[in-house]
């Protein structure tokens, strides 16, 4: 019998693995059951599809394009805060969908800090519902990502590389043709299909900011025809767009990330010898505060509103809160559960071809999965008292892709470095994920935890199909004071919401780093 050359065995990874696959077939079986391709889509449906084709690669091209001169900008200045500051431009893409939207509408809204000051200077207005306010808030989203993405990249070129260009008195021009452009070539693709993979599936902000006939995105027609008509026929015909759509880019989104470093070094500091003229930090200054402002006054104004409307939030609201934990708290037990062996799994293949399988939640959307589940839950039991369980299950669905990628390449480490030595003293299976594994991959596991808890404390997705009225999380009930025109109510309640995702993500985070500098 062959001696394994890995300490750890891929049977947990596969099941991981079948229980991602099944639990959307599952979902797919359920909508095909009620699907009537015979019915065809009607106007406004093909109108819905066309609208969210559009609106998701206007997001992807307008958060790469801004997040090219961002992320240089980052990569070549060092000055007091900057790590603090490449956090804080992160925190958008862990911010509630609806504590964003509400930031964003005070910030550019009709009522808004800039439609006041275009008012004073005489200038009309500008109005944020429609296609241009879905593509502002999905760019206050992805362009931290994006941002993030090509920031990764830029840090993987070696300093070597710089001071070689430096030595050679090579002209800026000449920099960015031989060292970024081939970065960006690399890098570009992947971060724009993901983002646009992100956006197809994106509910919460059109149903926010959208809605109109003009503005009606998939996801937001099949919560229409599943909530408001009931025509289980459109959701499932809708859904199966969806899954197409989007399955077909995350496919290309996986295909297309590349895997970094781009080249080795000797990990000296980078210094850009290129950038050092008074025009270059000028602009890289000017690029740094407008994007700097761009995320962060929203989040100011959440901040300022909800501190002004914390006394008139409800009771409700505060039960809503602990509901949104609980949900948080179970979604990140699944996503350990699935993401820990699936991406073992990953680890000790050679090819790549199973991380496919974590994009599976991302492409069928948590409208799809939640629509599908609810055709099969309801003959047999009542859907809506399992709302939170399924609402925690697509969560964690949801995160996985995200997870997978922060986990993957830690554990691949761990194996590389440690393997032969298990296998040399025995430790195998749970043994050498106790003493090996786990405590080198505690990080990345704790930021994943950390994400997935905070995307979960703020999801605005299968809830609003499974909604009940007694049991609620926290931002559909902010939705719901906002649909009553209680903003004071909705500004505290943000807060609130606003204070959970990034203690909850700041916990997780921090736990890992905790165990790690033990």
């Amino acid at each position: 019998m062959a001696r394994s050359t890995q300490p750890i065995s891929g049977t947990a990874g596969i099941v991981a693995g079948t229980f991602v696959v099944a639990a959307v077939l599952l979902a797919f079986i359920g909508i095909g059951l009620r699907a009537e391709p015979g019915s065809g889509l009607g106007p406004a449906e093909w109108s819905a599809i066309r609208f969210t084709l559009v609106q998701a690669s206007l997001s992807a091209a307008v958060s790469v394009l801004l997040a090219i001169p961002l992320a240089r900008a980052l990569a070549r200045r060092r000055f007091p805060g900057h790590r603090l500051l490449v956090t804080l431009l992160g925190a958008p893409f862990i911010l509630p969908v609806i504590v964003a939207v509400l930031g964003l509408l005070a910030v550019f809204g009709r009522n808004g800090w800039l439609n006041s000051a275009l008012e004073t200077l005489g200038l009309p207005g500008l109005s944020i519902y429609g296609l241009q306010g879905v593509v502002l808030a999905h760019v206050f989203f992805n362009l931290p990502l994006a941002t993030r993405l090509l920031l990764q990249g830029w840090q993987s070129i070696p300093a070597e590389r710089f001071r070689l260009a430096a030595q050679l008195d090579l002209p800026p021009a000449m920099v960015r043709r031989t060292l970024e452009y081939p970065l960006l070539m690399q890098v570009l693709p992947g971060a724009a299909a993901l983002i646009f993979v992100i956006c197809l599936t994106s509910f919460a902000v059109a149903l926010t900011l959208g809605g109109g006939p003009r503005a009606t995105t998939v996801e937001l027609a099949i919560y229409q025809a599943f909530r408001y008509d009931f025509d289980l026929s459109k959701a499932a015909l809708l859904s199966l767009l969806q899954l197409a759509m989007a399955g077909s880019a995350a496919l290309a989104a996986l295909w297309m990330i590349p895997r970094l470093p781009l080249g080795t070094g000797l990990d000296r500091p980078i210094r850009r010898w290129d950038a050092q003229g008074g025009v270059a930090r000028a602009m890289d200054a000017a690029v740094i505060a407008l994007c700097a402002g761009f995320l962060l006054l929203p989040l100011l104004s959440v901040v300022l509103a909800g501190l002004a409307g914390l006394a008139e939030v409800p009771v409700s609201a505060w039960q809503a809160a602990l509901v949104s934990l609980w949900v948080a708290a179970l979604s990140v037990a699944v996503m350990l559960a699935v993401a820990l062996p699936l991406a073992g799994w990953i680890a000790i293949r050679e090819g790549g071809s199973v991380e496919a399988i974590g994009l599976f939640g991302l492409a069928a959307s948590p409208l799809m999965i939640g629509t599908g589940w609810f055709i099969l839950i309801n003959p047999v039991a009542d859907p809506v008292s399992l709302s939170l369980p399924v609402t925690a299950v697509v969560n964690a669905l949801m995160a996985l892709p995200f997870a997978l990628r922060i986990m993957v390449p830690a554990i691949r480490d761990a194996l590389a470095r440690h393997g032969r030595l298990c296998l040399a003293l025995d430790l195998t299976g749970w043994r050498a994920w106790r003493w090996v594994i786990l405590p080198r991959a505690r990080p990345q596991i704790g930021f994943a935890s950390g994400l997935t808890g905070a995307l979960s404390v703020g999801d605005l997705g299968v809830i609003a199909l499974f909604a009940d009225p007694d049991r609620t999380t926290l931002p559909l009930h902010m939705y719901r004071l906002m649909g009553a025109y209680r903003t004071d109510a909705a500004a505290g309640a943000a807060l609130i919401l606003l204070a959970l995702a990034l203690g909850v993500f700041w916990l997780c985070e921090r736990g890992g780093r905790w165990h790690a500098e033990a």
